[in-house]
């Protein structure tokens, strides 16, 4: 058994990576941060810091059965607890969410998301949403490309298309 796991991930694994893994690499790096920034903007233009329209995310965005903690929330912010604590100082000015002491456990705190929140939050994801719908394909074929080991699929080529090129001819 541990010979075919070894020989398993060795034959997955080059001995060196290829100029097509950099370049498949860099071209998912590259995907990714214009997605972030394109989301950063979105919420700005909604009057939301990135970072808030992010713990709204997350909040609403909860596993099922995981209560919405400030420890949670800071868990999946990969953030320091302090630092969530002052995100939703700033939420809960705006009426965005509200703290709220456990009834079983008063040391715990959750944070629920208030339908102001929701509202705005909903206003973001919606553009983040469709823009994954239009554009996502270019995010699956680099990773697709990085896990043949930087070869792109066939018929496929790795290219920085944008969405709005692809928005275009999809409407000629």
């Amino acid at each position: 058994m541990a010979a075919y796991i070894a020989l398993r991930y060795t034959d997955s694994m080059a001995a060196e990576i290829t100029t097509a893994e950099y370049r498949a690499l860099a071209e998912l790096r590259y995907l990714i941060r214009k997605f972030v920034g394109e989301g950063d903007a979105a919420a700005r233009a909604a009057g939301l810091e990135p970072q808030q329209y992010l713990l709204l995310l997350a909040l609403r965005g909860l596993p099922e059965g995981e209560e919405a903690t400030i420890r949670a929330l800071a868990d999946r912010l990969a953030l320091k607890h302090h630092s969530a604590v002052e995100l939703i100082d700033r939420l809960e000015v705006h009426g965005y969410v509200r703290r709220s002491r456990n009834r079983d456990d008063r040391r715990r705190v959750l944070v629920p998301l208030l339908p102001r929140g929701e509202k705005l939050l909903e206003q973001v994801a919606r553009d983040r949403i469709g823009e994954l719908r239009a554009s996502g394909a270019a995010l699956v074929d680099a990773i697709s490309a990085l896990l043949e080991n930087g070869r792109p699929l066939p018929g496929k080529k790795l290219t920085r298309g944008s969405s709005k090129k692809r928005k275009e001819s999809r409407s000629e």
